[in-house]
Parts: structure tokens; sequence; C-alpha cells
């Protein structure tokens, strides 16, 4: 009996959230609807279908190839595009968490138990001295110092070690490359088998340190948030027939900006990339190089790690217990502006599917033609 009766709380609350969400927010252009689909309890798992079965829905044999992967507040797991957990988990250490593996581990592991997104034992890794990171489908340990880089294989055996000069402070993996940078302030690429293939001091700057970096999905461009006081955005392109040729081919000086790790990553197929930068976000559009700001009043939370269809979502955070979901018509009009309350926020993104979380519930939507 309390079980229902906890069920129809979650569902009379979340049909509030629905109607609290969508109360200010401006449509999405008319030939874009963002339709809800569904509403799904991390708590009790429990889900409300919303508008029926969603046209273009994946079936179930899709559904269980594309599994997106979550944080919000202290839990964590994958959730297919019908709103099911494969995974859904309190965090009780430190987490890893990736569209393909996950982690759970305690600050100095003797043994870290890697499974997949179906939370299956995907292999282990014993007495690494580190902690896992998984990127670009791939396996890596940062060193216990954050001065090393290893990638392991699914047994754990370790494939290839690189030492760097300085603690890691960014990181980031795409089309066979990794690209850190450190607290020193210097840029490295490497191979798919550890070897250096590029390395960059920006510079510039009163302290030098990288606080972001972004590999496009080809390869063939980095992004770098550099330095502090004389905060720097560069858009490096890969040119000649070198693996690791790189020149900077755009430019900023961000203002004040930030003394934290700094939001980065290519969307929209590479079209764009975007970054945070005091006041709002940034974008450069790669096709003409021209950079763009987009004033946000409030301090981002979550932003789209994808984009598609020429459509961006930021969230950002008015106050500690408001979020607001604000969707963007690249490169800069702002089509939506949906206030939420939420402690915690998460945004996800996988095709014309949205994931947004904010308490304890997951909400998805879908973007459609009309």
């Amino acid at each position: 009996m309390a079980k229902e009766k906890k069920k129809i709380w979650f569902a009379a609350g979340f049909l509030l959230f629905l109607a609290y969400f969508f109360a200010a927010a401006r449509p999405v252009p008319p030939e874009t609807v963002l339709s809800a689909r569904w509403l799904s309890s991390l708590e009790t798992d429990y889900q409300v279908t919303i508008n029926g079965d969603a046209p273009g829905a994946a079936s179930p044999e899709e559904a269980a190839e594309i599994l997106t992967p979550f944080t919000l507040g202290d839990r964590y797991g994958f959730v297919s595009p019908e709103g099911q957990f494969s995974v859904n988990r309190t965090k009780k250490g430190y987490v890893s968490l990736s569209e393909n593996f996950w982690a759970e581990y305690e600050r100095e592991p003797e043994r870290i138990e890697i499974r997949d997104n179906r939370n299956e034992e995907a292999g282990s890794i014993v007495n690494g001295r580190g902690y896992p990171l998984f990127l670009d489908g791939r396996i890596f340990l940062v060193g216990d110092e954050q001065n090393s880089l290893s990638e392991t294989d699914a047994a754990g055996t370790i494939l290839w070690t690189y030492e760097f000069a300085a603690p890691l402070t960014c990181i980031d993996a795409s089309a066979g490359i990794i690209l850190t940078g450190s607290l020193d302030g210097v840029v490295e690429a490497l191979d798919s088998e550890g070897k250096q293939i590029y390395a960059f001091e920006p510079g510039g700057s009163r302290y030098s340190v990288i606080l972001g970096c972004a590999v496009s999905r080809d390869g063939a461009r980095l992004g770098i948030i550099s330095g502090i006081d004389r905060q720097r955005f560069l858009l490096l392109e890969k040119f000649g027939s070198g693996a690791g040729e790189y020149k900077v081919i755009y430019h900023e000086v961000l203002e004040e900006g930030f003394r934290r790790p700094v939001r980065i990553s290519f969307v929209d197929r590479d079209r764009w990339i975007v970054f945070e930068r005091t006041g709002g976000i940034g974008l450069c559009d790669l096709a003409s190089l021209r950079g763009i700001k987009i004033p946000l009043e409030d301090e981002i939370a979550a932003i789209d790690p994808r984009g598609g269809d020429g459509l961006l979502f930021v969230v950002t955070s008015p106050s500690e217990n408001r979020k607001k979901l604000i969707g963007i018509k690249l490169p800069k009009k702002i089509i939506l502006e949906a206030p939420f309350k939420s402690g915690g926020a998460f945004l996800g993104r996988s095709g014309r599917r949205i994931y947004i979380g904010g308490g304890l519930t997951l909400s998805s939507f879908e973007l459609e033609k009309k």
C-alpha cells in the first residue's frame, strides 16, 4: 500500500513538474517541437509515459544498444530511450562513467571492477595505482598523483604508460588521439600507442595552466582553454601529412575567465565548438571561423554534449535550488527558457532525444518536425 501511494505521489509530482517546466517556456520554432515522452523516478524506477508511444521511438533491439549515461545528485547509471534503467545506483565512493563503461572505487583502490553499460562485468584492474577513466571506448588509468596516463585492456593489463612533467588538468580522446592539458600550461597529443605526436605551450597569460581541451570526432581539430589572467580560447587544425601537425587557426581572449576546469566540446557533428566563458557561453563556427558570445545571466550547470539539428541546450543555475533549461537555435537565438526546481541537474542527448534530470527524476523529450 505504501509503495502504491509513493507511486501516486511520484506521478502527481511529475505532472506538476511538467506543468511548471513548460509554464514559462517559449516554443521551439514552428518547424520543430519539443515533445515530452516519459518521466522516471531514480528512487523507485517508477515511470510515467506521456503522449503514448513516441513517433520514431527505438525498437527494443535498438534501445538495447542506445544507452545514455547519467549522473544526478548522488545517483548514476544508464537509461534507455524508453526510460528503462540498465544501471541505477547510489554513489558510495568515486565514480567514472562513460557511454560504454563504469566503475566505482575508493580513494586508493587495490582492485577496480569495470562493468559495461548493461551492468555486465567487463574486466578489472588490480594494483593499478591510479583511477579509471573511460574515453573513446577505451580504458585509461590516471596515476594517483595525476602525472601519468596508462591504457589498459579489459583484463587490466597495462598496454602503455606516459609520464607528464606536471599534473593533468584536462583530457579528451577521439579518433585514436588523446589530448591532454597540464598544470604547467602544456598541451600534448598522444597517438593510440601512447606516443607523443604533438606538444604546444600557448603561453600569453599570467598563469599558464590548461583548463579545458577537446578533440573533434575526426581528430582534425583541437579546442583549448588556456591560462588565468588573460584566459584564452584557441582552435587548432591539422595540416600537412604528419600525424601530429597542428596550427592555431582561431584565437580569442575571454575577459576575466575562470580558475577551475572549463567545459568545452565540439557539437552538431563538429560544425561548432562550444565552451564556457564569463557571462555566458562561447561558440566558434568551424566553417567561417567566426566567434560568437551568447550572454546568459546565471552560472552554467550543464551543456548539451552533442548538439544537433542546429539546436543547442544549456542548463543554468539561477540559485542553489533553481535551474533553467535554455534552448538555443544556433548561432545565438534563444528560443526556449524553462525554469524548474532542483538542487542538481543533468542534461544528456542521444540523436533527437533530450534527457533532463532534476531532483530524483529523469525526463525525456523528443525533437519532432511539425
